[in-house]
């Protein structure tokens, strides 16, 4: 007993002297926390955005600390995002990106296959390829609303908004893309939907590895299920899937990875592709639902594409001079979408802020920018930044308002949704288009309202900051019918 208390010292001063660590003047501020190896990590889980910005408050625009025995230097100052996200050099994306990959998909794939990867993508959601894929979607839209309720039915209809708006977008975004229709049977998507919930629903603790053990036995059984119901898209041109799923399983096999591999990596593409466009949509209704002044803007600017139609399907390039759509969506995604932009330092760097203070990250640190507590929710940035502005992103002539300030600079970054440089989306002019015919498809084809006419908007979930389009707690109850 006494030699296994002696090792077990020995053991845990071995560890004090590889983790312990100091602040040097080169160093930005160091907050360790309290709790030995994981400091920060379960306050940081919780509510990530409260937890930076207390940070914020007690250490500036830049800090580091420390969480689960990894030391992540925070970066918050817009004006020095472009030091990092530009810096392929000394800070690697790939990395973290593959520790989530296997916590998430139980997937490895070859380093270089990504880079590949993202000229396949720019290839088929860019240009006129893009353009296909927009009327594709446009078409399952259009046949998903019209089998949720049919155009004669008088009745109102109630449902979860939420539901609603991620429900439909995720068939109809399954059908263009993965071709589900033509896998197995016309009910698939359906059951790819209720499986992806599940699996959605776990995936910030399977990020952070913090899963019980029922919860690791259910992800472990809806990932089986997705990876069976998923097995055939993509294989073959006349797998019904889109010719990007295809190009993409080609790839994977000119790289080698075999069939499991492949299966998984289907899965991370089919989140990748449809865990944001439904969220956002449902943020974008239900505060066009709760700003009536929002929604008859909105509608008046719809209404006047609705006039200039000649068919009747919508045409999805009918609906690009949407300037008040635009800035609708733009303030919908500052108020919601919270990713993480992470780097792994490789080498280390000596980083310059844009006010001249230059700071040391040290390798094998990691680098988090969090452009939802600055630019997007900053103060100083955007006037009243809990408040939902519908036009928030237009000047008073009606143009589009580019021109935003802090410290008296003006910003390059004053919204970042998207992310930037490799975090960049390359879907995301897809996305607008698919968020912006959905959104016109309901206003225009049916009455779209709350039942309870002073409801508010649900909070958000904390749980999921960093992890790209927030998602209610709770959902927002409405009802619908066809216009007559």
């Amino acid at each position: 007993m006494i030699w296994t208390l002696f090792l077990l010292g020995q053991a845990v001063l071995f560890y004090f002297i590889l983790t312990h660590r100091s602040r040097s003047k080169r160093d930005p501020p160091l907050d360790k926390g309290v709790i030995p190896w994981l400091g920060h990590a379960l306050e940081f889980g919780k509510d990530a955005f409260k937890f930076l910005n207390r940070m914020k408050l007690k250490h500036g625009d830049i800090f580091t600390v420390r969480v689960a025995g990894r030391y992540v230097t925070v970066l918050l100052d817009p004006h020095s995002y472009d030091t990092v996200i530009k810096d392929s050099d000394s800070l690697d994306f790939n990395r973290y990106a593959q520790v989530l990959m296997e916590r998430i998909f139980n997937l490895r794939l070859p380093c270089h296959q990504a880079v590949k990867a993202k000229a396949i993508m720019k290839k088929h959601f860019m240009g006129v390829n893009c353009a296909a894929l927009n009327s594709t979607m446009s078409r399952h839209l259009k046949a998903s609303l019209t089998a949720e309720m049919l155009q004669n039915q008088k009745d109102w209809k109630e449902e979860g908004l939420f539901n609603f708006s991620y429900s439909l977008l995720f068939k109809a975004g399954y059908l263009t893309l993965f071709g589900g229709e033509q896998n197995n049977n016309s009910t698939e998507p359906s059951s790819v939907y209720e499986e992806y919930k599940k699996f959605d629903g776990l995936l910030t603790k399977m990020a952070r590895g913090t899963l019980k053990p029922e919860e690791k036995r259910t992800a472990q059984s809806v990932r089986q299920r997705l990876w069976e119901l998923l097995a055939p898209a993509g294989l073959t041109e006349h797998s019904g899937s889109s010719p990007w799923l295809h190009d993409y399983r080609r790839l994977l096999q000119e790289e080698g990875v075999n069939e499991e591999m492949q299966k998984k990596a289907v899965l991370m593409q089919l989140w990748a592709t449809q865990g944001n466009v439904g969220p956002a949509a449902f943020w974008l209704l239900g505060y066009l639902l709760t700003n009536p002044e929002a929604l008859t803007a909105v509608k008046r600017e719809f209404s006047g594409i609705s006039m200039m139609e000649t068919s009747d399907t919508s045409s999805p390039d009918r609906l690009k001079d949407t300037p008040v759509f635009n800035s609708v969506l733009e303030e919908t995604l500052r108020l919601t979408a919270a990713p993480f932009i992470t780097r792994e330092v490789v080498q280390e760097k000596t980083l310059h802020m844009a006010d001249g203070q230059e700071y040391l990250l040290r390798k094998g640190d990691r680098v988090c920018l969090f452009p939802f507590n600055s630019p997007q929710m900053d103060p100083e940035i955007h006037h009243e930044p809990q408040k939902y502005k519908y036009d928030r992103f237009l000047n008073q002539d009606g143009s589009v308002k580019k021109d935003f300030y802090k410290g008296g600079r003006l910003l390059k970054y004053y919204t970042m949704p998207w992310g930037a440089g490799t975090n960049g989306c390359l879907g995301k002019q897809f996305a607008i288009n698919t968020i912006r015919q959905f959104v016109y498809m309901v206003l225009t084809n049916y009455d779209l309202e709350l039942c309870d006419p002073i409801a508010q908007m649900p909070e958000v979930i904390a749980s999921r900051y960093g992890f790209g389009i927030l998602q209610p707690e709770g959902d927002l109850l409405v009802r619908y019918k066809p216009i007559n």
